[in-house]
């Protein structure tokens, strides 16, 4: 599962709690779903998401933080309770857990140097070194290339890591979620980057739920689904990025 600090529950200091939700989120997680600071989910929609489902239900939310190739046994332990951002084609076996109404769209795109050639198609990538996320699943034909080496697949471990490298030219193309890439871009006006054309996958976003869920399965549906339909979701994610603009990053960048 794609999207997944150092208090993992049971291990360290801080044990969770058996009265609260717990929700996970990936390292490689970025805006303007999940923003970290100062080792704390503070940010994004999964931060607002989650405060907003505990106080419908009324009770507290806990963030954890989660290796990707932990995750599903976690949930399957109750170590977590839920992690949004998924779908059930990046996980394994989807048929051990339950799965929320889709929540939005996404679509995984590229982005590339400005001073090359659009990349278009899949076979346009043959022979190049696409920027990735460790553990990540993506489309079946791009992962088929990966496996037959026609496109090479490098893994990075930071979204500001790949953009970087793709501005020196050391990339020639980063794969991720569109809203993700667009948040960084809007952070980082001087990075000479463009995004493809060419739309890799489009899916259906979801929260997946493991079998120790505090609540009811279909209560929890119901809210999230009621929050989709009020258009706070959405409303929420165009908050998220619109910020992106007064970051630290970008003002800097726009004073340069």
């Amino acid at each position: 599962m794609r999207r997944l600090y150092a208090l993992l529950c049971g291990l360290l200091v801080l044990p969770c709690s058996a009265d609260s939700l717990r929700w996970g989120y990936g390292p490689a997680d970025a805006m303007p779903y999940v923003g970290v600071e100062q080792q704390r989910l503070q940010r994004g929609l999964a931060h607002r998401l989650g405060l907003e489902l505990a106080l419908r239900l009324d009770l507290p939310v806990e963030f954890i933080e989660t290796p990707n190739n932990r995750l599903e046994t976690y949930l399957q332990q109750g170590r977590l309770h839920l992690i949004c951002n998924a779908n059930p084609e990046w996980v394994g076996e989807p048929q051990r857990y339950h799965w929320s109404p889709p929540l939005y769209e996404e679509e995984d795109v590229l982005l590339q140097h400005r001073d090359r050639p659009p990349l278009t198609s899949l076979q346009s990538l043959d022979g190049k070194v696409l920027g990735t996320s460790l553990g990540y699943v993506y489309s079946a034909p791009l992962m088929t290339a990966f496996a037959d080496q026609r496109i090479l697949r490098q893994d990075v471990r930071d979204l500001d890591t790949s953009l970087q490298m793709l501005d020196k030219q050391r990339l020639d193309a980063v794969i991720d979620m569109r809203r993700n890439l667009a948040y960084k871009l809007a952070q980082h006006p001087q990075l000479r980057l463009a995004f493809s054309p060419w739309v890799v996958q489009r899916y259906q976003v979801h929260c997946a739920y493991g079998p120790h869920l505090p609540v009811a399965a279909e209560r929890l549906d119901a809210l999230l689904l009621e929050l989709r339909d009020q258009g706070r979701i959405a409303q929420w994610l165009e908050e998220a990025l619109r910020s992106a603009a007064d970051s630290p990053a970008a003002q800097a960048a726009s004073a340069r």
